[in-house]
């Protein structure tokens, strides 16, 4: 019996550089399994391998509870995200300290 394979991507993306990783993957396959058959680092060796291996991920901007036991389906892309470099809140926070000492606003 065949096994059947779906058809995925995997999305990565810098601010100077992105890639988008087509393959065929038997049925079953988790979206983190599928991060791994993409072979990232081999594409971003500049980035260590626990960029990948434990970043959160999502299909089409929806991101996933648990991307270890998440079952792909034919067409789905996932996207491997980067951690933030600064968070939300405090970068709203240092932009409203900077716009009030501004003597020119």
């Amino acid at each position: 019996m065949a096994v059947e394979t779906l058809a995925v991507e995997v999305a990565f993306a810098l601010p100077s550089k992105q890639r988008i990783v087509a393959l065929r993957v038997p049925e079953g396959t988790t979206a983190r399994q599928a991060v791994a058959l993409a072979d990232l680092p081999a594409l971003f060796p500049e980035l260590p391998d626990t960029t990948f291996s434990q970043a959160p991920l999502g299909i089409f901007g929806k991101a996933l509870r648990d991307p270890d036991t998440y079952l792909l389906c034919a067409g789905d892309r996932v996207e491997v995200y980067r951690p933030l470099a600064i968070d939300p809140k405090v970068a709203r926070l240092e932009r409203a300290k900077r716009q009030a000492n501004d003597p020119g606003r």
